[in-house]
């Protein structure tokens, strides 16, 4: 299976500049996996709730939702992004999409909030599930939801052999954990990160980008650097994730002794 990401420097909301160079940048070559970032139309500092509305999506409309839709078709490849969505009882969730080459989509709204996060989202609703792409288990989480092990953990019990995870990061230790995570749980991950800077809503944020891919196995398949905007691909085999085996003894899954946790 051929994948994909973007590691992209979006302009606070300047959505159809974003959306269509992150397009330009994965037009070439055949994937059928590409995953975004957390946010990666809007930018990340919202100075308040109702400037977060403005530019929030409702499921199934927008800019952003129509040139995935219609990336996914063209390439005939499962698109993850990050996006804020807003609901029809006035809530507006820090979520990622999902969307199949026929127009079907899942969505996943943050469960951890980080930070200022919390003065503009709602904690989300969804919970964390897992979906079939071609045959692939596909889980979801979003950035801070990797300080709490049980995310990857419950994706993997569920099933999921690769774990998306749109981020924005500015605290250094993720690109790291994410070795761990995919270890422990012997999945793929694909942490994808924004780069540049944000000085807004009383707040200077630096994005550390390092996007990343990791086997199961927690080699690190690819790694983009901390300044560049830019695209990373690898093959990978997921059947792999479906083997928890850590030598003929041991198994990830069935020493699990969940009585005594």
């Amino acid at each position: 299976m051929k994948i994909s990401l973007y590691q992209n420097n979006p302009v606070f909301g300047g959505i159809k500049d974003n959306v269509d160079s992150a397009v330009a940048a994965v037009k070439n070559g055949q994937y059928e996996l590409i995953v975004f970032p957390e946010l990666f139309a809007t930018g990340y500092l919202f100075e308040n709730k109702q400037e977060a509305w403005a530019l929030a999506d409702l499921p199934e409309s927008g800019y952003t939702f129509e040139s995935m839709k219609k990336l996914s078709h063209e390439k005939q490849a499962l698109i993850v992004y990050g996006f804020p969505e807003k609901s029809g009882d006035g809530q507006i969730f820090n979520s990622a999409m999902a969307i199949s080459p026929d127009g079907s989509f899942q969505i996943y709204q943050k469960t951890h909030l980080f930070n200022t996060e919390k003065n503009i989202f709602s904690p989300g609703r969804t919970g964390f599930s897992v979906f079939d792409f071609k045959g692939v288990k596909i889980g979801i989480m979003i950035c801070f939801d990797w300080r709490f092990p049980e995310a990857a953990r419950k994706l993997a019990l569920q099933g999921a052999q690769i774990i998306c995870h749109p981020s924005n990061l500015v605290l250094p230790h993720c690109p790291s954990a994410m070795v761990i995570r995919a270890l422990e749980n012997g999945v793929y991950t694909i942490t994808v990160d924004r780069i540049g800077d944000e000085n807004r809503a009383g707040q200077s944020l630096h994005f550390i980008g390092h996007s990343r891919i990791v086997a199961p196995d927690g080699r690190i398949l690819g790694e983009s650097g901390e300044s560049e905007s830019g695209q990373l691909e690898a093959e990978i085999d997921p059947l792999l994730a479906k083997n928890k085996a850590v030598n003929p003894l041991n198994d990830l899954f069935n020493d699990r002794r969940p009585e005594f946790y």
